[in-house]
């Protein structure tokens, strides 16, 4: 899989573009500030339909402009795909070959992107919240059914929260209806739940190969899935999530109605990653933190590509300087010949010449992005 042609319009700071890439390594060159976060960030968002820095859409939206518009063809093995979203104060519009999208459920999973930037080191250290962030990134993009599920699970927590908040200011008194919310989010968190478990599986099972060559085989990595309601484990059925959900759900009410806020389900769940047996969060050093986020990447890679017999095209955010010579040799070797990988970076210096062997250049100052010229 690989994106040749993008346009974007209206996207942040980036003025109007259109250009072709190459099908390996395309990189860009420019200062702090110019757009290459920005234009990655475009990329990404034409495959997910979501920011990876913000939840807003709405700052996606370039200044004085009344919608932001992005185009990519993409390449398939078997396939070419017109993808085009636009972003607007309304909402978001999706259109494959020309044909508007229902659902963005079904526009999502045409075209598979991973991206790695500097704030991903922080996956293993980071807040729970980064790591549920990153599951549902991941996950959507390869699986409609969990994209259909997570959305339905945040449309029911919201409704939720919002009468139990009511509940607690004496604005609304029939708990009949809590009790019908309840059932419904835990219906849709144990959907959630039995995929997270899944994909965590073959995803832990990528990262340990991955992390064994880069550390040259001195520790093994356990990805686990720590959900909020301890009694679930990886062997149960959606069913028995569901019913042990519900059980805990009735044990909290109390709380939660002096709370107002729901108090476990699938936002508040987490990943640990382990070394050795232990936590890595507690235990581990810089360089094991920034070898497990790098192995999570790569195992992303082979998870996309078993799952959709396509690689994932591969947006490194100015990370290159963050890897010494050991990861980005890892990189490499997973990258070379099956993924097309973009790059942005501030300078030549800190990236390895095999990867910058071949590059298709290109140069961004004040939101305006060049190719660079041959010789």
């Amino acid at each position: 899989m690989y994106l040749s042609h993008f346009k974007a319009a209206g996207f942040r700071n980036l003025a109007p573009l259109e250009l072709d890439f190459d099908p390996k390594v395309n990189l860009f060159l420019g200062e702090n500030a110019q757009g290459k976060t920005n234009l990655l960030e475009a990329i990404y968002f034409l495959a997910l339909t979501r920011s990876h820095r913000t939840s807003n859409d709405k700052e996606l939206i370039g200044f004085g402009a009344d919608f932001a518009s992005l185009e990519g063809r993409v390449h398939k093995s078997q396939v070419e795909l017109d993808l085009r979203l636009v972003i607007s104060k309304k909402g978001k519009l999706a259109w494959v070959n020309r044909i508007e999208q229902g659902r963005l459920s079904k526009y999502v999973g045409h075209l598979n992107a991973i991206l790695f930037s500097p704030e991903d080191l922080d996956l293993v250290k980071g807040a729970p919240g980064i790591r549920r962030r990153f599951m549902d990134l991941e996950f959507g993009q390869v699986s409609p059914e969990y994209l259909y599920y997570a959305g339905k699970y945040r449309q029911v927590l919201q409704q939720r929260n919002n009468y139990l908040k009511q509940l607690a200011k004496g604005g609304a008194k029939d708990q009949v209806l809590l009790d019908v919310l309840s059932d419904q989010l835990a219906q849709a968190a144990s959907e959630v739940i039995a995929r997270r478990y899944k994909y965590l599986a073959d995803l832990s099972r990528y990262a340990a190969k991955a992390y064994q060559a880069i550390s040259l085989g001195r520790e093994d990595l356990r990805v686990i899935y720590r959900p909020s309601v301890k009694e679930i484990s990886e062997a149960d059925a959606p069913r028995q999530i569901q019913e042990k959900i519900s059980q805990r759900l009735a044990q909290v009410r109390a709380d939660e109605l002096r709370r107002a806020t729901t108090q476990l389900g699938p936002h508040r769940d987490d990943i640990e990653f382990q070394l050795g047996g232990k936590n890595a969060h507690l235990y581990a050093s810089q360089g094991q933190q920034r070898t497990i986020a790098l192995s999570l990447k790569l195992a992303e890679i082979s998870l996309i590509k078993q799952l959709t017999n396509e690689s994932p095209i591969l947006l490194l955010d100015d990370v290159m300087s963050e890897l010494d010579h050991l990861r980005q040799g890892a990189l490499l070797t997973f990258i070379q010949g099956q993924t097309q990988t973009f790059i942005t970076t501030t300078d030549l210096a800190g990236i390895s010449r095999e990867i910058a062997d071949q590059p298709k250049i290109y140069y961004i100052q004040s939101g305006q992005i060049k190719e660079k010229e041959e010789g």
